[in-house]
């Protein structure tokens, strides 16, 4: 379809030249309304602005010079039906039955192939996202970095790239040292003890002056590894904690190709600082600074904030640990992009990092590419590790896991079949409400919508996955034939936005915007549950009906590979 693109603007573009009209950006899009084309085109709407002309007048005798052209419209163009004209000036192309009666051969034949593309080939490029970290729970924001990075990673593996997982997590930090110095007086067993740890001791270190010179000393030593006591609570949570996360990335669908860790890039960063002291850093108050003031910010024209690189105790912050993972990235896979996601409250500390990153690699700057995502709230607001009231994935999957469960509890499911039904459903539930927004928005999580199998939700989109492997079942029990022969005569909905298909997922790899494959995997089981309430696909006596049953196969195979390129769960009953 993308070559159909290409042909249309090729032959757009010959239509001006013979018209004498000057070459012009324009836009060939696919209409919202099915009903107004296949394509459309702008072309008339821009030349008009040029030339003063009338620009339904002008789209008409562009579209005339079109169906004139010496390839004998259409019959030596087998792709295309027709063209029309609209109000205000857009010229419309609709595809042919023929055309859409080979998509969907093709939908069959390459089953989960269908959709790929050849935009990304080549590419090496390093995903990092998700970035827990030890010592603490598995929370929310971790889920909303994760939904998002292992959908994009799918999204542009599937154009052909090359792709690297990463997960960087922060073992070594104030964090940490207090997390320790709460498991001191209270030795931890599990993870759930050392989430606890951590609160206590976080409000400990703002309230109590003590508290926080000996958390501040506690620090110290888990670096330089000087204490027996704290090595050993620091390396059994430590272990702990990334036991546990693999059984979350499990449960997800996440597999990472390379960890890296706070321990080793902070020791990289430090003497990438001190490296660069006078030059591009500079001592303050017993502190190392980078003075973003000097430098305008990405956006606005503002300075970057002043940000600290190396503390007073001579240890490296946030930043100056980010400066040395982008080098130790790098040297593990020498990558041709690499895509950092994160939540946005570290946007502003980003920024900062790309102008280092800049003025020590700036072969690396270019490369580096931060995608910010919104928090997700539930009722109660934001969620904080510090005070104790975080939401943990496991919660939320419990929580919606739960009411899904009763909503399966009906089938003929044994106990083992209707749990693992219930946990991809609600993995589909959360992933779903994540995945819709565009990534750099917020996402209000409501149970109940999430859950529905109205519309809008995940479950909905597996469910008609579901409906479509049972008409085909039903169709197999009664020895009717799926094929190609005779197609209806009438082009369906259904058919027109599957052939979409393989743009939508270029458009959404070219773009990072897994929310675009969501949109059109909704309307495309809006579009096949209204073909399935209005058409009889199963009918003996119908000699159309082994085609309808081959465009319930396309969406079948279509909707799976969307779901895929989600990370959502594809369940075969429901």
């Amino acid at each position: 379809m993308i070559e159909i693109e290409k042909i249309i603007r090729d032959l757009i573009t010959s239509a001006i030249g013979d018209l004498n009209l000057s070459p012009t950006d324009f836009v060939i899009e696919r209409p919202d309304n099915l009903a107004r084309g296949d394509y459309a085109t702008n072309i008339a709407l821009v030349l008009a602005k040029v030339t003063g002309q009338a620009p339904l007048a002008l789209a008409q005798r562009i579209a005339e010079k079109l169906k004139a052209s010496p390839l004998e419209f259409p019959k030596a163009r087998p792709w295309l039906e027709r063209i029309e004209v609209a109000t205000p000036g857009f010229i419309n192309f609709f595809l042919t039955r023929e055309f859409f009666a080979d998509e969907v051969s093709q939908m069959i034949e390459q089953g989960d192939k269908y959709g790929a593309g050849t935009i990304k080939t080549g590419r090496k490029i390093m995903v990092e996202y998700t970035d827990p970290n030890p010592f603490k729970e598995f929370h929310v924001g971790h889920l909303m970095s994760n939904t998002i990075g292992e959908s994009i990673s799918r999204l542009i593996e599937s154009q052909g790239a090359e792709v690297k997982r990463v997960c960087y997590q922060g073992d070594v930090g104030l964090h940490v040292a207090k997390s320790i110095w709460a498991a001191l007086k209270n030795k931890p067993n599990d993870i759930t003890d050392w989430a606890k740890c951590y609160a206590t001791a976080a409000q400990s270190y703002e309230a109590d002056e003590t508290a926080k010179q000996e958390i501040n000393e506690i620090n110290k030593r888990i670096y330089d590894q000087s204490n027996s006591e704290i090595n050993a609570l620091y390396g059994a949570g430590r272990k702990l904690s990334l036991v546990y996360f693999e059984t979350i990335y499990k449960r997800l669908g996440t597999k990472f190709d390379y960890y890296f860790f706070e321990s080793e890039s902070g020791l990289v960063g430090q003497k990438l600082v001190e490296d660069n002291l006078g030059k591009i850093f500079e001592s303050s108050d017993g502190a190392v600074i980078f003075r973003g003031e000097k430098y305008a910010a990405p956006v606005g024209g503002q300075g970057l904030h002043t940000r600290v690189f190396l503390n007073s105790e001579g240890l490296p912050t946030y930043e100056a640990k980010e400066l040395g993972l982008a080098k130790l990235k790098f040297e593990q896979y020498p990558y041709g992009e690499s895509i950092v996601i994160t939540g946005n409250e570290v946007t502003g500390y980003f920024a900062v990092l790309k102008k280092v990153l800049e003025l020590i690699f700036p072969d690396l700057a270019k490369k580096t590419k931060h995608l910010p995502h919104g928090m997700l709230r539930l009722a109660t607001g934001k969620m904080s590790s510090r005070t104790g009231s975080v939401i943990t994935v496991e919660s939320l999957l419990t929580e919606v896991k739960a009411v899904a469960n009763q909503k399966v509890a009906v089938r003929d499911f044994d106990a083992g079949e209707r749990e693992r039904v219930a946990e991809a459903v609600a993995i589909g539930a959360i992933k779903y409400s994540i995945l819709k927004q565009s990534p750099g928005r917020d996402i209000i999580f409501d149970l109940a919508k999430s859950l529905s199998l109205a519309g809008d939700s995940g479950p909905y989109l597996q469910y008609s996955y579901v409906r479509a492997r049972a008409v085909m079942e039903k169709a197999r029990a009664e020895k009717i034939p799926t094929n190609l022969d005779q197609p209806t005569i009438e082009i369906s909905e259904l058919e027109r936005r599957l052939a979409r298909f393989p743009e939508v997922v270029a458009r959404a790899a070219a773009l990072y915007a897994p929310n675009l494959i969501v949109t059109y995997l909704t309307e495309l089981a809006s579009s096949f549950n209204t073909y399935y309430a209005v058409q009889k696909i199963i009918d003996p006596a119908d000699p159309h009906s082994p085609y309808r049953l081959a465009l319930t196969a396309a969406f079948s195979n279509v909707m799976k590979s969307g779901l895929t390129l989600l990370a959502i769960p594809v369940i075969k009953r429901m």
